[in-house]
Formats: C-alpha cells, sequence, structure tokens
C-alpha cells in the first residue's frame, strides 16, 4: 500500500496521486478494505446505532496504532448538527480502544467541525475536497505534537486531508491516519 494514503500499489511505494498533490497527512494506516462484510459492520454502527460494534472494531485499528508515534488523539469531528441527529461519534467511538492500549489521551475540544457541510458520501468523488474545504478550526497550538486522527472510512481522503492541514496549521510535526477501513477505486 502506499504508505500516505493506503491504496495499493507495487511494492508499498507512495502512489502516483501522492507524489502528484502530496496530502497534508504524513501516513495513514487501515486495517480492511472498505468492502463486505465490514462495509455492513460500519453502516451498521453508524446509522443503526449498533454501538456495541465499535469496542471490536476499535480494537481492530488499535493493533495498527501500537506502530504509530504519537501524543495525541484526535478522532474525525462531527459538526454538531450531524452528532445531534446520530447521537454520537463513530470515530469517538473507534478512539477509546487505541487511546487505551496506546495509553494517550483523546482530545474531542482541540479540532472542530465548524461548517456544516453536504454529507461527503452523498457527493461525487471530485467534489469532496470542495465540500470539505474550511470546515474545521483547531483551538488550541499544537506545536511539535504527533497526531493520529482516528476515523471510520477513508473514501477520497478529502475530510482527512482538510483537517489534516488544519492540524498543521496550528502546528501538529506529524498527522497519521488511523481508519478501520480503506475505499478502494
Amino acid at each position: 500500500r502506499c504508505p500516505l494514503c493506503a491504496l495499493p500499489t507495487p511494492h508499498g511505494a507512495i502512489c502516483g496521486r501522492c507524489l502528484a498533490h502530496p496530502p497534508h497527512y504524513d501516513a495513514t494506516q487501515s486495517a480492511f478494505a472498505y468492502d463486505f462484510p465490514l462495509d455492513r459492520l460500519v453502516q451498521s454502527l453508524k446509522y443503526s446505532h449498533r454501538l456495541a460494534l465499535a469496542g471490536f472494531l476499535g480494537h481492530q485499528i488499535a493493533v495498527l496504532a501500537k506502530e504509530v508515534e504519537a501524543d495525541l488523539i484526535i478522532p474525525m469531528p462531527l459538526h454538531p448538527k450531524r452528532l445531534r441527529e446520530r447521537g454520537f461519534n463513530q470515530a469517538l467511538e473507534l478512539a477509546r480502544p487505541v487511546a487505551d492500549t496506546l495509553k494517550k489521551p483523546i482530545d474531542t475540544d482541540c479540532c472542530l467541525r465548524i461548517r456544516h457541510t453536504a454529507a461527503q458520501a452523498n457527493l461525487p468523488w471530485r467534489e469532496r475536497a470542495k465540500n470539505i474545504r474550511g470546515a474545521f478550526h483547531c483551538t488550541k497550538d499544537l506545536s511539535g505534537t504527533g497526531v493520529l486522527l482516528v476515523d471510520d472510512v477513508m473514501t477520497t481522503g478529502a475530510s482527512l486531508n482538510e483537517c489534516a492541514r488544519t492540524l498543521k496549521l496550528h502546528g501538529a510535526d506529524e498527522v497519521t491516519l488511523l481508519v478501520l477501513a480503506r475505499a478502494l477505486p
């Protein structure tokens, strides 16, 4: 896999897309491809409120986290409106076992989603980066900090890249993405 975006590449080399347009994050660790049956489990967690799955799925990515140097764990933030609709942040629920494994703090106040956007899943891939631009705000100085940014699924990476950009603008030295699943083209 490409060490930056986790898409399959020959010999694990950096892919052409990441060479041509380097992302703001420094690496991506993904436990699974977003495919059956994992896609059904993720959808059950997010849309059917099957929170019991979060512990199991979070432990699957916690195994990957042991290899990552980080000072702080940040779950991908949801806009307050979406959080009210869903009732929980699935990224936070996945991050809890990671924090327990690494003995590192989770910070849910550092990075906020300040702009309510259309759901990325409902947009064509090309429109996702434009949709998410300027959607995040960082409330703390992260100078010298290694951040582990946790999310459930990485599709195009537009949301994660924009969040990483915001974290880097506020001083984060390194941002590593830790995702449960990577969608393949």
